[in-house]
């Protein structure tokens, strides 16, 4: 906590491996305006195909599913594998909201994702 008073300050961890040539990247904390740009530049380094593990966010706003939804597009127009796993609605709820949730290709867990796109 910071000694300013100021209450606690929003935490991103962001971790990546490769799993049959495709990358996955766990993500970890908040995804919000105070994270955006941490993880708009971790997604720039991604390999084209990619698979998003947000079974650890616990919080994401538009700003966050934008970014999520322009990497999916991307991947779509170059003709690569993207999919979501471990989506929570109540920390994701903005998915849901905005009907991207019945879009985006969502997936319980890793080798579910891995059977459908892989």
């Amino acid at each position: 906590m910071p000694e300013n008073g100021d209450g606690p300050v929003a935490a991103l961890s962001l971790t990546s491996s490769t799993v049959d040539a495709i990358t996955v990247i766990r993500v970890d904390g908040v995804l919000d305006a105070t994270t955006r740009e941490q993880f708009a530049d971790y997604l720039s380094m991604a390999g084209s195909d990619l698979i998003l593990d947000l079974a650890g966010v616990t919080f994401m706003d538009s700003r966050a599913l934008g970014l999520i939804v322009h990497h999916w597009q991307t991947s779509l127009a170059a003709g690569a594998k993207f999919a979501l796993i471990g989506v929570e609605y109540s920390k994701s709820k903005v998915m849901w909201i905005t009907g991207l949730a019945q879009r985006l290709p969502l997936y319980d867990t890793l080798d579910d994702a891995l059977a459908a796109i892989g």
